[in-house]
């Protein structure tokens, strides 16, 4: 029987490269990262809920943890909702992040998050695609998806992006959608109620898990 040789060339270009291990970073949260092992560096992170679910409130846990470590942080805000002030008092050091507004504009924003990734320098970049329509986020091709995840696989950089629904898909390392499980008042009831905060709960979606990590939230302010 004739053996058959692959010409040099193919074989080089049919070449299999293994990926190496994920390194994984503190959220902020403790709970979750007993889940998850913490958040993958060089890959692609989805935190999706409704609104009013927790998923700011985690962001911006993530951002203060990884700015208290003296990371320079990143947040491409695709509708400029971030509040300064409310992310100081949840313990994010502005003098570390650097807060791209993209005036509702996902396309200006998904490039941004490219140019960040591929400029270096960032231990997180943040997309906050939270106040984005579900059908508009499900436009944004999945090659743009492919292209972010191929973009950070080589860096020591985390790629964190927030969404009502999720759509990064097979592009994700890890995906955790976030509920709100119950809220916490003080005062009279019915009279002069305020918010105290909120117990949160995420569960992984990818990786599958079958339980969840539940964790308080307080309110700002």
């Amino acid at each position: 029987m004739n053996s058959l040789a692959l010409d040099p060339l193919v074989a080089a270009q049919l070449t299999f490269r293994l990926r190496p291990a994920l390194e994984f970073v503190p959220s902020g949260v403790a709970p979750l990262d007993a889940l998850t092992g913490g958040l993958p560096r060089g890959a692609i992170t989805d935190l999706y809920g409704p609104a009013s679910s927790g998923r700011t409130s985690l962001l911006l846990s993530i951002l203060a943890g990884a700015t208290g470590r003296e990371e320079v942080c990143a947040l491409v805000d695709s509708s400029d909702a971030l509040d300064p002030a409310s992310a100081a008092s949840a313990g994010v050091d502005l003098e570390r992040l650097l807060w791209v507004r993209c005036a509702t504009n996902p396309e200006h924003a998904l490039k941004a998050v490219d140019l960040l990734i591929q400029g270096g320098g960032f231990g997180f970049v943040a997309l906050d695609l939270g106040d984005v329509p579900p059908q508009i986020a499900r436009r944004i091709p999945l090659a743009a998806w492919f292209r972010l995840r191929r973009a950070i696989e080589d860096t020591p950089a985390a790629l964190v992006v927030v969404e009502r629904e999720p759509t990064v898909k097979s592009c994700a390392s890890l995906i955790l959608e976030i509920e709100r499980e119950g809220v916490a008042w003080s005062g009279a009831a019915g009279c002069s109620e305020l918010l105290r905060g909120a117990r949160l709960a995420a569960t992984p979606r990818k990786p599958v898990r079958s339980q969840a990590a539940s964790f308080d939230a307080r309110a700002l302010g």
